[in-house]
């Protein structure tokens, strides 16, 4: 801290120094010799002046917080609004004391350019001459740059290109620069020249391996280059080359040094989404969440976890966390406890199969507002266990929907899953249930379903969430392989853990409005479908391997329930568009409340003695996409089925 202030104060020295010279100077080159003829009192007299009003004005505008070694526009700023003002008022006190007749009307303008060259050149002279010195160390130190190739030329590109020609801990040399846009096409930026646009990559590519330089090592992308949709064509692309790419490293990591200079920051699998991410109306959020009571079930999951963490921020009047595991529950109440220890905070050990713990837990605690995470989400375990998906699942749901008519909540939000639509599994067909029974409720005249609003939510596969793809690739990586793919066909809609809880939340505010009127659900836009396969040799790439040669890829086949490619929609519930970009809304169809009551009622029968083959016989009555290949029965929704049933439903 002391060395800190030491060089501060020989800047400011120096500073006060060339201001003092600055006027005596700046009438010489305004009158030349003839400055023998001024009277040397009045020289003394407004160099004294001007010395010590610029020594205030320059500790006024902070000249000294910035670094010399890093001098930017941001300095030179300073030094034209203090030079400016020194200027400005020296010229009015001699004005008032001597009505200026002795000097040259162009003096002060000359001083304001000669004193701006003064402090702006010197900050300029020393950086460059660290530069040197740092490049001089570099190569008395015998270090190699690793030449790197930038994707975008924007701001992040130049401050990348500018770290690393001033720092010797930063041992990268930009080659190139590729544009997003033709715009910078055929400029430099620090000297580096912008060689092409996106869709020239590979023929840039070709021309610098054939240069004497060779190519780089590494293809290096900044934040906009990131949220571009032919980001995986650039991975195979790069690994065409023997190439890989990686993502911009943060100023700070430059500056302290990396331990590998190839190890800067890999592109993570949520930036190959092919898509930007979705934007949230988060003061509309706030207004929902502050100041009201929060309830959420699965709190110890994967969405469940992140919704505490993202509700946490709003300001809610209390939280409460229910959640069955035990291990789970804690972990999230710990991270809550450390970052929000001021929040009110309850948290539950309860399953929400056990409807008079429910009961007594809302009844506790009257939440306004719920968000039911709550479910069994594994498609082959829940294959295997069809009874316990139906119990946690659809019969979960009724438990928490009917507490929330029971506390009078305002808003349940139930989340949901692109597997129920055209389930090809229980899971999937759990769940559809589920919708079926907020999507009742929703639908009862207001007498009937009282203040709640029954919002439901649908998507896809989360990135990293437990159990997920994503994690079992890394570890069978972190193994050495094989990376184990069912199909090769096989494709799934993405998106990330934060993305798809922001949306839910602001899903949650729309429906507050009424827009899931009817029974609409609603539907986030996951973009476009991602091969796995494609995935594990994307994965097996940004590690720095290469499929099928470091790493092999197993197809093992279909496993019991599961589906080639998922829908977001039905054929019969075409999507509607929302005022929110990332949501849109599904129409499907909707089942009669005292019907489904009534077929809940028996399905909670067969799956509480686990009579499996009652459980399924039930299931693929209510969903009749949903059909058991061991199950021969007839749709409660069928040709013979009663009128009003056929009409309320025909098909969940």
């Amino acid at each position: 801290m002391s060395r800190l202030l030491q060089r501060s104060h020989i800047a400011f020295v120096h500073d006060v120094m060339m201001a003092a010279i600055s006027f005596p100077a700046a009438l010489y080159l305004r009158v030349g010799d003839g400055v023998v003829f001024y009277d040397p009192q009045n020289i003394l007299f407004s160099a004294s002046i001007f010395t010590v009003i610029s020594a205030i004005s320059f500790w006024f505008f902070g000249l000294y917080r910035g670094i010399w070694r890093y001098a930017s526009l941001n300095d030179l700023t300073r030094i034209a609004k203090a030079v400016t003002v020194g200027v400005g008022v020296l010229f009015l006190i001699l004005f008032f004391t001597t009505r200026l007749d002795w000097l040259p009307r162009s003096t002060p303008i000359i001083q304001w350019f000669l004193l701006m060259a003064l402090l702006g050149g010197s900050r300029l002279i020393y950086r460059v001459a660290k530069d040197k010195t740092t490049a001089r160390a570099m190569v008395r130190q015998g270090t190699q740059r690793v030449p790197v190739l930038l994707i975008g030329a924007g701001d992040e590109a130049e401050a990348f290109i500018r770290e690393t020609r001033r720092s010797a801990d930063t041992p990268f040399d930009v080659v190139g620069i590729v544009a997003l846009t033709e715009g910078r096409v055929g400029r430099n930026m620090h000297g580096v020249d912008v060689l092409a646009t996106i869709d020239k990559l590979e023929e840039t590519l070709n021309k610098l391996e054939k240069n004497k330089r060779g190519l780089p090592r590494r293809m290096v992308l900044t934040g906009d280059a990131l949220r571009h949709e032919d980001i995986t064509k650039w991975v195979e692309i790069a690994d065409h080359h023997g190439m890989t790419l990686a993502r911009l490293p943060k100023l700070g990591d430059l500056r302290e040094g990396l331990s590998d200079p190839l190890q800067i920051r890999p592109v993570a699998i949520e930036d190959l989404l092919g898509r930007p991410q979705a934007r949230l109306d988060r003061d509309k959020v706030r207004q929902m969440i502050a100041g009201r009571r929060v309830l959420i079930t699965g709190a110890g999951g994967s969405i469940g976890s992140e919704l505490v963490r993202q509700i946490s921020g709003y300001g809610p009047a209390s939280l409460t966390l229910v959640d069955a595991g035990e291990y789970n529950l804690y972990a999230i109440d710990m991270e809550m406890s450390e970052k929000y220890p001021d929040l009110p905070r309850d948290s539950v050990l309860g399953d929400v199969r056990d409807r008079t713990r429910i009961d007594q837990v809302f009844a506790k605690q009257q939440p306004e507002i719920v968000f039911h995470a709550a479910a069994y989400k594994h498609v082959p375990l829940v294959e295997h266990n069809p009874n316990e998906g139906i119990l946690t699942n659809t019969l979960g749901t009724r438990n928490v929907a009917e507490a929330c008519r029971a506390a009078g909540v305002g808003t349940m939000v139930l989340i949901s899953t692109d597997k129920a639509v055209n389930p090809a599994n229980v899971m999937g067909a759990s769940k559809r249930l589920a919708e079926c029974y907020c999507q009742a409720l929703e639908t009862l005249p207001d007498d009937q379903r009282g203040p709640t609003r029954f919002v439901t939510v649908r998507f896809g596969n989360v990135l990293g969430s437990t159990g997920s793809v994503v994690p079992l690739f890394r570890r069978q990586l972190e193994a050495g392989g094989p990376l184990t793919v069912t199909h090769e066909g096989i494709t799934r809609y993405f998106m990330t853990i934060a993305e798809a809880v922001e949306l839910v939340l602001q899903a949650a505010e729309l429906g507050n409005h009424g827009v899931t009127d009817g029974g609409k659900i609603f539907v986030l836009d996951m973009g476009r479908p991602v091969k796995i396969i494609d995935l594990a040799r994307q994965m097996i790439m940004l590690s720095g391997l290469r499929p099928g040669k470091d790493v092999d890829i197993k197809v093992t086949g279909l496993r019991p329930g599961e589906k080639l490619y998922e829908e977001l929609f039905h054929d019969a519930e075409p999507p509607e568009p929302t005022e929110t970009d990332g949501l849109m809304l599904a129409a499907p169809r909707v089942v009669d409340y005292a019907l489904i009551k009534q077929v809940f009622a028996e399905l909670g029968e067969s799956a509480q003695s686990r009579d499996t083959h009652k459980t399924l016989e039930l299931i693929s009555r209510l969903v009749p996409e949903f059909q058991p290949p061991e199950i021969g029965v007839k749709s409660f929704f069928a040709d013979d089925a009663p009128a009003k049933i056929d009409q309320a439903a025909g098909g969940l």
